[in-house]
Protein backbone atom coordinates (compact mmCIF):
# COMPACT_ATOMS: atom_id res chain seq x y z
CA UNK A 1 0.00 0.00 0.00
CA UNK A 2 1.51 3.38 -0.95
CA UNK A 3 2.63 5.70 1.85
CA UNK A 4 2.23 9.41 1.07
CA UNK A 5 4.05 11.79 3.44
CA UNK A 6 4.84 15.48 2.84
CA UNK A 7 8.44 16.55 3.32
CA UNK A 8 8.44 18.76 6.42
CA UNK A 9 8.69 22.51 5.73
CA UNK A 10 8.79 21.95 1.97
CA UNK A 11 6.20 21.90 -0.85
CA UNK A 12 7.27 18.36 -1.71
CA UNK A 13 5.58 14.99 -1.30
CA UNK A 14 7.39 11.72 -0.65
CA UNK A 15 5.58 8.60 -1.91
CA UNK A 16 6.88 5.17 -0.99
CA UNK A 17 5.60 1.89 -2.33
CA UNK A 18 7.86 -0.49 -4.25
CA UNK A 19 10.12 2.50 -4.86
CA UNK A 20 10.42 6.06 -3.55
CA UNK A 21 9.14 9.09 -5.44
CA UNK A 22 9.67 12.80 -4.80
CA UNK A 23 6.68 14.81 -6.08
CA UNK A 24 6.97 18.53 -6.96
CA UNK A 25 4.30 20.70 -8.56
CA UNK A 26 4.09 24.04 -10.35
CA UNK A 27 7.78 24.83 -10.80
CA UNK A 28 6.88 27.54 -13.38
CA UNK A 29 10.35 28.00 -14.81
CA UNK A 30 10.50 31.28 -16.72
CA UNK A 31 8.04 33.18 -14.54
CA UNK A 32 10.60 35.98 -14.13
CA UNK A 33 10.33 36.68 -17.88
CA UNK A 34 6.57 37.14 -17.53
CA UNK A 35 6.94 39.33 -14.44
CA UNK A 36 9.46 41.56 -16.26
CA UNK A 37 6.87 42.42 -18.90
CA UNK A 38 4.43 43.18 -16.09
CA UNK A 39 6.84 45.73 -14.61
CA UNK A 40 8.47 43.54 -11.96
CA UNK A 41 12.20 42.97 -12.52
CA UNK A 42 13.44 39.82 -10.73
CA UNK A 43 16.61 38.00 -11.82
CA UNK A 44 16.31 34.38 -12.82
CA UNK A 45 16.01 32.09 -9.79
CA UNK A 46 16.94 28.89 -11.62
CA UNK A 47 20.08 28.22 -9.56
CA UNK A 48 18.27 28.60 -6.23
CA UNK A 49 15.37 26.44 -7.41
CA UNK A 50 17.63 23.70 -8.68
CA UNK A 51 19.62 23.78 -5.43
CA UNK A 52 16.38 23.28 -3.48
CA UNK A 53 15.37 20.30 -5.60
CA UNK A 54 18.80 18.69 -5.33
CA UNK A 55 18.72 19.19 -1.54
CA UNK A 56 15.36 17.39 -1.42
CA UNK A 57 16.81 14.58 -3.52
CA UNK A 58 19.80 14.28 -1.20
CA UNK A 59 17.43 14.01 1.77
CA UNK A 60 14.91 11.58 0.27
CA UNK A 61 17.12 9.53 -2.11
CA UNK A 62 14.18 8.88 -4.47
CA UNK A 63 14.14 6.49 -7.40
CA UNK A 64 12.18 9.04 -9.40
CA UNK A 65 11.14 12.70 -9.34
CA UNK A 66 7.57 13.36 -10.44
CA UNK A 67 6.92 16.86 -11.82
CA UNK A 68 3.21 17.39 -11.45
CA UNK A 69 2.61 19.92 -14.19
CA UNK A 70 3.46 23.51 -15.08
CA UNK A 71 7.18 22.88 -15.33
CA UNK A 72 7.34 25.98 -17.55
CA UNK A 73 5.38 29.18 -17.13
CA UNK A 74 4.72 31.19 -20.28
CA UNK A 75 1.71 30.42 -22.48
CA UNK A 76 0.95 30.18 -25.32
CA UNK A 77 4.51 30.98 -26.34
CA UNK A 78 7.81 29.75 -24.92
CA UNK A 79 10.25 32.41 -23.74
CA UNK A 80 14.00 32.42 -24.39
CA UNK A 81 14.44 31.96 -20.62
CA UNK A 82 12.49 28.69 -20.70
CA UNK A 83 14.42 27.48 -23.73
CA UNK A 84 17.59 27.79 -21.65
CA UNK A 85 16.33 26.80 -18.22
CA UNK A 86 13.93 23.89 -18.77
CA UNK A 87 16.48 21.56 -20.48
CA UNK A 88 19.17 22.49 -17.94
CA UNK A 89 16.82 21.90 -14.99
CA UNK A 90 15.72 18.50 -16.31
CA UNK A 91 19.23 17.36 -17.25
CA UNK A 92 20.59 18.11 -13.78
CA UNK A 93 17.78 16.26 -12.01
CA UNK A 94 18.03 13.30 -14.41
CA UNK A 95 21.61 12.77 -13.21
CA UNK A 96 20.13 11.80 -9.83
CA UNK A 97 16.80 10.10 -10.60
CA UNK A 98 14.29 9.18 -13.28
CA UNK A 99 11.92 12.07 -14.11
CA UNK A 100 8.21 11.67 -14.84
CA UNK A 101 6.47 14.78 -16.22
CA UNK A 102 2.68 15.09 -15.98
CA UNK A 103 2.05 18.12 -18.23
CA UNK A 104 -0.08 21.00 -17.00
CA UNK A 105 -1.92 23.83 -18.69
CA UNK A 106 1.30 25.91 -18.89
CA UNK A 107 3.28 23.11 -20.53
CA UNK A 108 2.25 23.55 -24.15
CA UNK A 109 5.26 22.81 -26.35
CA UNK A 110 7.33 21.38 -23.52
CA UNK A 111 8.12 18.30 -25.58
CA UNK A 112 10.51 20.50 -27.61
CA UNK A 113 12.41 21.45 -24.45
CA UNK A 114 12.88 17.96 -23.01
CA UNK A 115 16.39 16.56 -23.56
CA UNK A 116 16.66 13.25 -25.38
CA UNK A 117 17.20 11.15 -22.31
CA UNK A 118 15.56 7.77 -21.57
CA UNK A 119 15.35 8.78 -17.90
CA UNK A 120 12.94 11.65 -18.68
CA UNK A 121 9.39 10.50 -19.45
CA UNK A 122 6.58 12.79 -20.64
CA UNK A 123 3.14 11.36 -19.84
CA UNK A 124 -0.32 12.15 -21.20
CA UNK A 125 -2.05 15.24 -19.77
CA UNK A 126 -4.86 13.01 -18.43
CA UNK A 127 -2.42 11.48 -16.02
CA UNK A 128 -0.63 8.24 -15.24
CA UNK A 129 -0.47 5.57 -12.56
CA UNK A 130 3.07 5.37 -11.18
CA UNK A 131 3.96 2.80 -8.50
CA UNK A 132 0.34 2.44 -7.38
CA UNK A 133 -0.57 6.15 -7.22
CA UNK A 134 -2.49 8.23 -9.77
CA UNK A 135 -0.97 11.56 -10.81
CA UNK A 136 -2.39 14.33 -12.99
CA UNK A 137 -2.07 18.11 -12.95
CA UNK A 138 -5.76 18.84 -12.43
CA UNK A 139 -6.71 20.96 -15.45
CA UNK A 140 -8.37 17.94 -17.13
CA UNK A 141 -10.40 14.95 -16.07
CA UNK A 142 -8.12 11.99 -15.34
CA UNK A 143 -8.00 9.06 -17.73
CA UNK A 144 -10.33 6.11 -16.94
CA UNK A 145 -7.45 3.94 -15.69
CA UNK A 146 -6.93 6.37 -12.79
CA UNK A 147 -10.45 5.75 -11.49
CA UNK A 148 -9.34 2.34 -10.22
CA UNK A 149 -6.58 3.79 -8.00
CA UNK A 150 -6.97 4.60 -4.29
CA UNK A 151 -4.80 7.75 -4.22
CA UNK A 152 -4.98 10.76 -6.56
CA UNK A 153 -2.28 13.44 -6.41
CA UNK A 154 -2.92 16.73 -8.24
CA UNK A 155 -1.81 20.37 -8.16
CA UNK A 156 -2.96 23.32 -10.35
CA UNK A 157 -4.60 25.49 -7.65
CA UNK A 158 -1.49 26.44 -5.61
CA UNK A 159 -3.39 25.91 -2.33
CA UNK A 160 -3.01 28.33 0.57
CA UNK A 161 -5.08 29.46 3.53
CA UNK A 162 -5.55 33.03 4.75
CA UNK A 163 -5.97 33.71 8.46
CA UNK A 164 -7.36 37.14 9.37
CA UNK A 165 -7.59 38.51 12.91
CA UNK A 166 -10.16 40.92 14.34
CA UNK A 167 -8.12 44.00 13.38
CA UNK A 168 -7.84 42.87 9.77
CA UNK A 169 -4.26 41.57 9.70
CA UNK A 170 -3.97 38.66 7.26
CA UNK A 171 -1.44 35.85 7.27
CA UNK A 172 -1.13 33.66 4.18
CA UNK A 173 0.32 30.16 4.41
CA UNK A 174 0.87 27.45 1.82
CA UNK A 175 -1.16 24.36 2.54
CA UNK A 176 -1.72 20.73 1.71
CA UNK A 177 -5.30 19.70 1.01
CA UNK A 178 -6.69 16.20 1.57
CA UNK A 179 -10.21 15.60 0.30
CA UNK A 180 -12.75 12.98 -0.70
CA UNK A 181 -14.71 12.92 -3.95
CA UNK A 182 -18.37 12.68 -4.88
CA UNK A 183 -18.80 9.48 -6.85
CA UNK A 184 -21.84 10.60 -8.85
CA UNK A 185 -20.26 13.93 -9.87
CA UNK A 186 -17.24 12.07 -11.21
CA UNK A 187 -19.25 9.28 -12.86
CA UNK A 188 -21.27 11.82 -14.88
CA UNK A 189 -18.13 12.53 -16.94
CA UNK A 190 -17.33 8.96 -17.99
CA UNK A 191 -19.00 6.22 -19.98
CA UNK A 192 -20.60 3.57 -17.77
CA UNK A 193 -18.41 0.83 -19.20
CA UNK A 194 -15.18 2.68 -18.31
CA UNK A 195 -16.21 3.76 -14.82
CA UNK A 196 -14.64 1.53 -12.16
CA UNK A 197 -14.57 3.44 -8.89
CA UNK A 198 -11.97 2.93 -6.15
CA UNK A 199 -13.22 5.87 -4.04
CA UNK A 200 -9.82 7.60 -4.08
CA UNK A 201 -8.48 10.09 -1.60
CA UNK A 202 -7.35 13.35 -3.21
CA UNK A 203 -4.06 15.06 -2.28
CA UNK A 204 -3.53 18.61 -3.58
CA UNK A 205 0.13 19.65 -3.67
CA UNK A 206 1.21 23.27 -2.97
CA UNK A 207 3.22 25.22 -5.51
CA UNK A 208 7.01 24.78 -5.55
CA UNK A 209 7.55 28.28 -7.02
CA UNK A 210 7.21 30.98 -4.35
CA UNK A 211 6.47 33.66 -6.98
CA UNK A 212 3.28 32.02 -8.23
CA UNK A 213 0.96 33.12 -5.48
CA UNK A 214 -1.91 30.86 -4.51
CA UNK A 215 -5.61 30.42 -3.94
CA UNK A 216 -6.91 30.61 -0.36
CA UNK A 217 -9.14 27.57 0.02
CA UNK A 218 -10.90 28.95 3.10
CA UNK A 219 -11.96 32.00 1.07
CA UNK A 220 -12.94 30.02 -2.04
CA UNK A 221 -15.86 27.95 -3.21
CA UNK A 222 -16.12 25.46 -6.06
CA UNK A 223 -16.66 28.17 -8.66
CA UNK A 224 -13.51 30.01 -7.54
CA UNK A 225 -11.18 27.03 -7.93
CA UNK A 226 -9.56 25.74 -11.11
CA UNK A 227 -10.17 22.52 -12.97
CA UNK A 228 -13.11 20.23 -13.74
CA UNK A 229 -13.00 18.45 -10.38
CA UNK A 230 -14.02 21.73 -8.76
CA UNK A 231 -16.30 23.17 -11.45
CA UNK A 232 -18.31 19.92 -11.34
CA UNK A 233 -18.36 20.01 -7.50
CA UNK A 234 -16.78 16.57 -7.46
CA UNK A 235 -14.49 17.56 -4.57
CA UNK A 236 -16.08 17.57 -1.13
CA UNK A 237 -14.61 20.96 -0.43
CA UNK A 238 -16.12 21.93 2.92
CA UNK A 239 -14.94 18.80 4.70
CA UNK A 240 -11.48 18.80 3.07
CA UNK A 241 -8.59 18.74 5.56
CA UNK A 242 -5.91 21.45 5.61
CA UNK A 243 -2.29 21.00 6.71
CA UNK A 244 0.54 23.54 6.81
CA UNK A 245 3.97 22.76 5.38
CA UNK A 246 5.30 22.10 8.88
CA UNK A 247 2.72 19.36 9.33
CA UNK A 248 0.26 21.30 11.51
CA UNK A 249 -3.32 20.11 11.04
CA UNK A 250 -5.50 23.21 10.72
CA UNK A 251 -8.91 21.54 10.51
CA UNK A 252 -11.43 21.56 7.69
CA UNK A 253 -11.94 24.17 4.97
CA UNK A 254 -15.38 24.88 6.45
CA UNK A 255 -13.91 25.37 9.93
CA UNK A 256 -11.28 27.79 8.61
CA UNK A 257 -13.85 30.01 6.91
CA UNK A 258 -14.34 31.80 10.24
CA UNK A 259 -10.88 33.33 9.73
CA UNK A 260 -11.55 34.66 6.22
CA UNK A 261 -11.22 38.35 5.42
CA UNK A 262 -14.93 38.64 4.63
CA UNK A 263 -15.82 37.79 8.22
CA UNK A 264 -13.73 40.66 9.59
CA UNK A 265 -14.85 43.42 7.25
CA UNK A 266 -16.25 46.20 9.43
CA UNK A 267 -19.13 48.54 8.53
CA UNK A 268 -16.83 51.50 9.20
CA UNK A 269 -14.24 50.20 6.73
CA UNK A 270 -16.90 49.59 4.10
CA UNK A 271 -18.23 53.14 4.54
CA UNK A 272 -14.71 54.57 4.09
CA UNK A 273 -14.26 52.59 0.89
CA UNK A 274 -17.60 53.77 -0.52
CA UNK A 275 -16.85 57.40 0.45
CA UNK A 276 -13.41 57.22 -1.20
CA UNK A 277 -14.95 55.83 -4.39
CA UNK A 278 -17.52 58.66 -4.52
CA UNK A 279 -14.78 61.27 -4.12
CA UNK A 280 -12.41 59.57 -6.57
CA UNK A 281 -14.50 57.91 -9.26
CA UNK A 282 -12.76 55.84 -11.86
CA UNK A 283 -12.40 57.53 -15.27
Amino acid sequence: MPDLVPLIDAPALVVKNEGASLVLADVHLGIEHDLYYSGVNIPSQIVKRLDRVLAYIDEVRPDRVILLGDVKHNVPRTSYQEEDEVPYFLEEIAKRAVIDILPGNHDGGIERLIPKNPDIVLHDSRGAVIDGVAYFHGHTWPGPALLRVKHWVISHNHPTIKLTDVVGHTLTKQAWIRARLDRDAVAANYKPEEFEWADPELFIVPSFNELCGGIAFNESFHADLLGPLFSSKAVRLEEAEVYLLDGTFMGSVDGLRQFSRERFKTPRADKKIRRHRRRHPRP
